[in-house]
């Protein structure tokens, strides 16, 4: 397969094989409202060649957000704000996905309703607040939030959700031994650990029907004490399509600890490519590989070998939304320097490439 061949995931049909994978963009109002500079984002990646955009990641109840900026879609107010969002991605022939999640322990206090919440009451980090352990009721109501959310996104006109599932966040916190010390039906074991993400995936199929694309982001290791082991992602990867899930995306990390700096050599791309191999053993879903990818060499390579069958970028994509036209004329590798200064600067909107920023300021 190559990087311009036509793809489907699902009943969704794509041009070619890039996809951008979620960023939280912090281009949302304080009530996780998208701008209008969202919409142009958006607008500019279709226009640029991407098959693919996987928004960033949506809080699905009032006490979710991550943070200020963050994303909404939580309440049916927010759909027709999503609806003139959507209708500029297809205007621009673009197709797009909404990632829907829960910010658990990684919760900004500030902004959310009550406490942040978690599986245990064990902090990410010793000089973080640490959160409430919830309740079973509680983890009901949010098994709920993610199916109603994942409703309004399919009313709004996403062409699919993308479950997150990965980096430290809510549904990676239940999947992790290094978060979830529960021993009751919801942790205990790793049958149990991913109970959450099961009846996650069942409240979201059933809300949005057997024939809407549902993908899902795996953290598939944590690289933290007692977190979880490249093993542990492929065992996780087996029972994926018993789920009902209709691709996965390889990822990993907690924090900020899920993206690589100074990428500046083939060698030190596609750095999830390892588990992707072995994930292709275990399941015969679609998968969409993230991790670094900046040459045109390197993809397609992986796609060559059958390891991955999407190749996800975000950080190159800041810098250049239009990286897959540009890569299809001609041009070899992103010009990303992978410096992980991508958040807005104070008083800035927005993520974007600040090393851009330098060079303009340089002439």
């Amino acid at each position: 397969m190559g990087l311009y061949d036509p793809a489907r995931l699902g009943n969704l049909e794509l041009v070619n094989r890039f996809v951008r994978s979620a960023t939280a963009e912090r281009l949302s109002d304080q009530e996780g409202r998208p701008l209008s500079e969202l919409a142009e984002m958006y607008r500019a990646l279709a226009e640029g060649g991407v098959g693919l955009i996987i928004a960033g990641h949506a809080y699905v109840h009032r006490g979710g957000r991550a943070h200020p900026q963050m994303a909404g879609i939580y309440d049916d107010s927010l759909i027709p704000d999503w609806q003139a969002v959507t209708k500029v991605v297809h205007e621009a022939g673009g197709k797009i996905a909404m990632q829907i999640n829960h910010g658990g322990r990684q919760c900004d206090p500030t902004v959310i309703d009550g406490p942040m919440v978690a599986p245990s009451p064990i902090a990410m980090r010793k000089e973080d607040p640490r959160p409430r352990e919830l309740t079973v009721r509680e983890i009901e109501d949010l098994i709920r939030a993610f199916g109603d959310a994942a409703g309004r996104a399919k009313e709004a006109g996403f062409d699919a959700v993308q479950i997150h599932s990965a980096h430290g966040y809510l549904i990676s916190e239940f999947n992790s031994p290094a978060s979830n010390w529960r021993r009751d039906d919801w942790g205990g074991t790793m049958a149990r650990r991913l109970r959450f993400l099961e009846e996650t995936a069942a409240a979201v199929r059933d809300r949005v029907g057997d024939d809407y694309p549902v993908f899902i982001k795996l953290g598939t290791m944590d690289f933290v004490r007692d977190g979880l082991t490249e093993d542990d992602g492929v065992e996780i990867i087996r029972h994926l399509r018993d789920m009902g899930l209709d691709a996965v995306e390889i990822s990993g990390g907690i924090g900020a600890g899920n993206t690589r700096a100074g990428i500046n050599s083939p060698e030190k791309e596609a750095y999830f490519l390892p588990i992707a191999r072995k994930a292709r053993y275990v399941t015969d879903l679609p998968i969409m590989l993230v991790g670094g990818f900046r040459s045109r060499e390197v993809m397609d390579r992986v796609l060559d070998e059958g390891s991955a069958d999407f190749i996800s970028l975000c950080r190159p994509l800041i810098r250049e939304p239009d990286l897959p036209n540009r890569m299809r004329d001609g041009q070899a590798a992103a010009t990303c320097i992978s410096c992980n200064r991508c958040r807005p600067l104070e008083g800035e909107l927005g993520i974007s490439c600040h090393y851009v920023a330098r060079e303009e300021e340089q002439q």
